[in-house]
């Protein structure tokens, strides 16, 4: 599988463990960013770019999958699922990166490298990869609506606006 990195200087020594770490399970790795430390960098374009790539091998028949990560894992979340098409996680437990790929079929996930240990983030990462989509109904059901909200700013039959109205006290 194509393994698609991206980071920013908190995620920076992460990022250098993970490419021998996925390298030698038999993966290739693609490494997005950056690749010196500098503490005053940006993450939002290695994270796009990685979620690029993703989205773009996977639209080509080609099994990838992303991580993306930085002092919280937040930031790099929001900048992957700019991307039409991504739909990255925040994974932050063994629970949560199992379910990022079961109910959500996530091809990215973000971890904040500052929050955990490596082996806790390597022991993530191994869960998400090896985790397949469970193709319930349920969970293909709502990333189509999903994807047909990124497409077109609507879901058929289902109201989705600014009015939705609110109870009122």
């Amino acid at each position: 599988m194509r393994i698609h990195l991206g980071t920013d200087h908190a995620g920076l020594d992460f990022s250098r463990h993970l490419l021998d770490h996925l390298s030698a399970a038999g993966h290739e790795v693609v490494d997005h960013g950056p690749t010196d430390y500098d503490p005053i960098d940006d993450y939002p374009s290695f994270c796009i770019n990685a979620a690029l790539a993703v989205v773009r091998d996977q639209r080509a028949g080609v099994e990838a999958l992303g991580i993306v990560f930085g002092g919280s894992g937040n930031g790099e979340a929001i900048a992957a699922n700019k991307v039409n098409g991504a739909r990255a996680a925040l994974v932050w437990s063994h629970s949560t990166a199992l379910l990022a790929r079961q109910h959500n079929d996530a091809n990215l996930i973000a971890i904040g490298a500052r929050q955990h240990t490596v082996d806790e983030a390597v022991a993530f990462i191994d869960t998400f990869i090896n985790e397949p989509f469970s193709f319930e109904e349920r969970h293909a059901r709502r990333i189509a609506q999903l994807a047909e909200y990124e497409a077109t700013g609507a879901i058929a039959g289902i109201h989705v606006g600014a009015d939705v109205i609110t109870a009122s006290n």
